[in-house]
């Protein structure tokens, strides 16, 4: 399907929800009319939908309306669906993840309470492979499935996110100690969009795309389909737990793999929850459920499954050290993968920037999910004649953030704006980069340390400035609540994207905000990473039709878009006859054995007729195909 086809499934209902009516019949005939002026005017330059886009949207609506999609149950853990008085159960210390007496058990608690949320198995080598085992015979007969049949079971799963993102919150709150609109957003909506997107555009991107044949070859089509890979092995980590593991199920599933996600022993707690969604999807449309597994467990458990012979791909999302040796894994199977290893992203406010404007953006950057994102913000640039106002608007902002559990004993009140950080380990690395900055000259204007007041892993929301290239953190990955201001020089900006480019080697994301649209564009075409964002920030994500992926320490290969969805399938080239009948032949004096006279001479001929650019050497072709043929 095309992008037209996600217009009519989705234009009319969100053009109803702005106007704030329930349909255009409520809607002003002036309304109306402005509606359609409007629109005429921004769409003056877009191209009008070719044919097969409008039998697509049509098709696609046909197919929303003619097959209604069940409703799904799937049980969960009671604590997820109602409040348990966890401010009563909040632990003395840290739990460990492996307890000696219950071998074989991973622990998990929620590192905003330090209450212990049970165990799941931490499964061996063995577990491993048996499970990536059934996987793959569940492919066999799902790659043999149309697009249609793969788009109800999206849709089956996306119905039910939808009546039930509460519930998923939740779980992803317990489990990582983020408040729930941070679940929300970084999560569910993310969830849904991938879905919708995929549903509207997904069979379009994989459908055969036919390539240009020479002059030589005109008897021939020729054109590359894409075949699914087989098993996709996952290892995905923890900061997202719900949509860490649906972003890829989702994209695996719908270019025809079995999906088996290792997930982090950090979030182990939620995954069966969330991975029951999506066999039960697969269930009530008569699909074998084995195609989705999740492994828990340790390193054992992520190493077992990047050498499993079952598994036909990896892709991994972690740090740059576990990258180099999941790719050293692979590489002894020559086993394909996927790297997406972090960032340190940079947002730069020119000095022309209305600094109203700009600051929640900063905030949000730096401070959602705890600042635990891959593609969150950790460099701020801002331009030396705005800074000191900057400084001075936004630290009040960052002081009034309130922290704390976000699902106290009824519920979160909408009283929490920051949650916890889900590694202990991280605390500490955070703790280091701070202490490195401030005793190299940066100055610590809030944070800086746990919060005292909380028994959990909560680190406070902070605020460094004045920070320069010689420290670790404006290098190395934070993964924490930290805002980190560099000052640039006024209408220096070739000073800037140095600074940007020069004092690290990540290369996920970027954003520049300019009063000038064209002078952060031209900022950002400098900067080096695989995405850019101008005058806005995260919205890319939001649009997944683009790839998402980094360059340099941050990794290559790409999720989402079309990119991402072709790299879940093999690039098979295809050659067919394009008349029956008219085949290929090879001339006599090429055919075996060689005619040791006219062999030579006569491909020469062929060379010239079809490549010399001058006509007299086409001529001359010709004649020496004559002469020798």
């Amino acid at each position: 399907m095309s992008g037209c086809s996600a217009v009519v499934a989705s234009a009319g209902e969100i053009l109803l929800g702005v106007l704030g009516v329930e349909s255009f019949s409520d809607v002003p005939p002036s309304t109306l009319v402005l509606l359609v002026l409007s629109s005429a005017f921004i769409l003056r330059s877009v191209p009008l939908p070719s044919l097969s886009d409008l039998f697509g949207a049509i098709s696609l609506l046909s197919e929303y309306l003619l097959h209604p999609v069940p409703a799904i149950a799937v049980e969960c853990d009671p604590s997820i669906s109602e409040d348990d008085g966890v401010e009563d159960k909040v632990g003395a210390s840290k739990i460990d993840l492996a307890d000696e007496s219950q071998p074989g058990r991973l622990q998990c608690y929620d590192p905003s309470t330090l209450q212990r949320l049970g165990s799941v198995r931490a499964m061996t080598a063995r577990d491993v492979n048996e499970s990536c085992a059934r996987a793959s015979k569940a492919q066999a007969s799902w790659s043999a499935t149309t697009f249609a049949q793969r788009r109800l079971v999206l849709r089956t799963i996306q119905r039910y996110v939808v009546s039930n993102a509460e519930r998923i919150c939740r779980a992803s709150s317990r489990d990582s100690g983020k408040p729930k609109v941070d679940a929300l957003l970084g999560e569910v909506m993310t969830t849904c969009e991938k879905i919708r997107c995929i549903n509207a555009n997904g069979e379009g991107w994989l459908r055969p795309e036919f390539r240009p044949v020479g002059p030589m070859m005109m008897h021939k089509t020729a054109y590359v389909e894409y075949v699914p890979f087989g098993v996709l092995g996952v290892i995905a980590p923890w900061n997202y737990p719900f949509h860490n593991m649906l972003n890829h199920v989702i994209s695996g599933l719908f270019s025809g793999n079995a999906v088996v996600t290792k997930v982090s022993e950090h979030t182990s707690w939620s995954a069966d929850y969330f991975s029951r969604i999506c066999r039960e999807a697969l269930r009530v449309h008569g699909h074998d459920p084995e195609l989705v597994q999740v492994i828990t467990g340790f390193g054992e458990a992520g190493a077992a499954l990047v050498d499993c012979s079952h598994v036909d791909k990896v892709i991994f999302t972690g740090s740059p050290g576990v990258g180099r040796k999941v790719m050293e894994g692979a590489s002894k199977n020559l086993k394909p993968v996927i790297l997406e290893l972090g960032g340190k992203d940079p947002m730069v406010f020119c000095d022309d920037v209305k600094i109203k404007d700009v600051i929640p953006w900063a905030m949000r950057g730096c401070f959602q999910n705890s600042g635990q994102n891959c593609c969150g913000v950790e460099r701020l640039f801002v331009y030396e004649s705005i800074h000191d106002e900057f400084l001075d608007k936004i630290l009040p902002k960052v002081r009034a953030l309130r922290q704390g559990v976000p699902l106290a004993t009824c519920g979160n009140t909408g009283d929490v704006d920051c949650g916890s950080m889900i590694m202990e380990g991280q605390m500490d690395i955070v703790q280091e980069l701070i202490d490195d900055a401030v005793q190299k000259g940066a100055t610590l204007h809030c944070g800086g340390r746990r919060n005292p007041a909380l028994k959990g892993q909560f680190y406070e929301p902070t605020v460094l400035s004045g920070v320069t290239p010689s420290m670790r953190i404006s290098r190395e990955e934070v993964f924490g609540p930290v805002m980190c201001i560099v000052k640039v020089p006024d209408d220096d900006d070739d000073a800037c994207v140095a600074l940007v480019n020069d004092t690290c080697e990540f290369g996920l994301g970027s954003s520049v905000y300019s009063a000038r649209g064209d002078r952060s564009a031209k900022i950002g075409s400098r900067i080096r990473a695989g995405m850019f964002t101008s005058n806005d920030f995260g919205v890319n994500y939001l649009i997944q039709s683009l790839p998402f992926g980094g360059v340099k320490e941050s990794g290559f290969g790409r999720f989402a878009g079309p990119e991402g969805l072709r790299g879940c399938c093999l690039e098979r080239a295809v050659v067919k006859d394009r008349i029956p009948g008219v085949r290929t032949t090879i001339p006599s004096p090429i055919d075996y054995p060689i005619d040791i006279n006219k062999g030579l001479p006569f491909g020469i001929g062929l060379i010239k007729l079809f490549y010399d650019e001058s006509l007299w050497g086409k001529i001359m072709g010709i004649l020496g195909l004559i002469k020798n043929g």
